[in-house]
């Protein structure tokens, strides 16, 4: 689970996922000293191909190199890296593991789905507000790249919380239906179609929430939509934290930026450069999800998976 280092050092969690590559370092207190984001699109074209891409996977080492900069920096004493859906799924994801190891010079694991769905829901309910936190039963949705976690639990016993992965994230829509640019109506009643379903499945397996209630929102679509509504120019944890997107404000801005193209939606206050291509596919699943279980608002969280397993770093070894 990472490497072993002085108690009282920082610690440092990274996660390689589809579309972004994240650092995060916090002292032992927790308090954040590095959050980086880079947009490394290691998943592009593995949907298709099966495979990472010799560039997606040069892409994504040279930042990891970067960021083991960074943590020299800092004074790093332990740290753990994770690999997700792009790596899962690709023939060659013990490549990208490999190159990853030596950049970073900490074994990358790879994450199963469930494990993945489980850190993000310990990371995303370790600090949320007072009546959230109470909640019997809560959902967390962690829309990536490559695959979407949802995870139902009780924030105080996070690990009472039971997950299932669905290999469908904001980039595997966009490349497996959404062809065009602005997409089509047809591509857009099939990518509903095909990601209601594959979403139904999996919130079957799980136990209800309550209709009318809260889902908690994770990653960089949910990120970007929040930004979007509430006229964030340039990112800002503190602007997005805990902001609350109503339900009609998702589902309008899934038809708004499903009826432009990515250089307009570029263009837009508060998009990020390399999501501008896939976040409808992002939108619709967080739509989705919102629209099958009857959900009112959602909860911008910008504590994750990251924050999950930096906490797990931080946590002394049982005896």
């Amino acid at each position: 689970m990472g490497t072993s280092g002085h108690p009282g050092a920082p610690v440092a969690a990274v996660d390689c996922g589809t579309n972004s590559t994240r650092l995060l370092v916090t002292a032992a207190d927790g308090t954040p000293l590095v959050r980086e984001m880079r947009i490394t699109r290691l998943g592009e074209g593995v949907d298709a191909t099966g495979a990472l891409a010799p560039a997606a996977i040069e892409r994504t080492v040279t930042v990891l190199r970067d960021y083991r900069r960074m943590m020299d920096d800092t004074g790093v004493g332990a740290a753990r890296m994770v690999a997700t859906s792009a790596a899962r799924d690709a023939a060659n994801g013990g490549d990208f593991l490999a190159a990853a190891t030596e950049a970073v010079g900490v074994p990358c694991e790879l994450l199963s789905g469930d494990e993945e769905g489980r850190l993000s829901f310990t990371g995303a309910t370790a600090s949320l507000p007072p009546g959230l936190a109470a909640a019997e039963r809560l959902l967390v949705v962690d829309i990536g790249g490559g695959s979407t976690e949802l995870v139902v639990g009780r924030p105080a016993d996070p690990a009472s919380a039971r997950a299932r992965s669905v290999d469908m994230g904001c980039v595997r829509a966009s490349e497996r239906y959404l062809l065009h640019d602005p997409p089509t109506a047809a591509e857009l009643a099939d990518a509903g179609a095909g990601v209601r379903a594959l979403l139904d499945a999996a919130l079957g397996e799980l136990p209800e929430v309550p209709h009318g209630g809260t889902v908690v929102g994770l990653a960089g679509t949910v990120s970007t939509l929040a930004a979007l509504e509430f006229g964030v120019r340039e990112y800002r944890r503190e602007a997005l934290h805990h902001r609350v997107l109503p339900r009609a404000a998702v589902h309008a801005w899934r038809e708004r930026l499903a009826g432009e193209d990515a250089a307009a939606r570029l263009r837009r206050p508060g998009m990020v450069a390399g999501r501008a291509d896939v976040i409808v596919g992002g939108v619709l699943v967080l739509d989705c999800v919102m629209d099958l279980c009857d959900l009112a608002d959602c909860l911008v969280s910008e504590d994750d998976i990251l924050d999950g397993m930096a906490a797990g770093l931080r946590r002394p070894p049982a005896p």
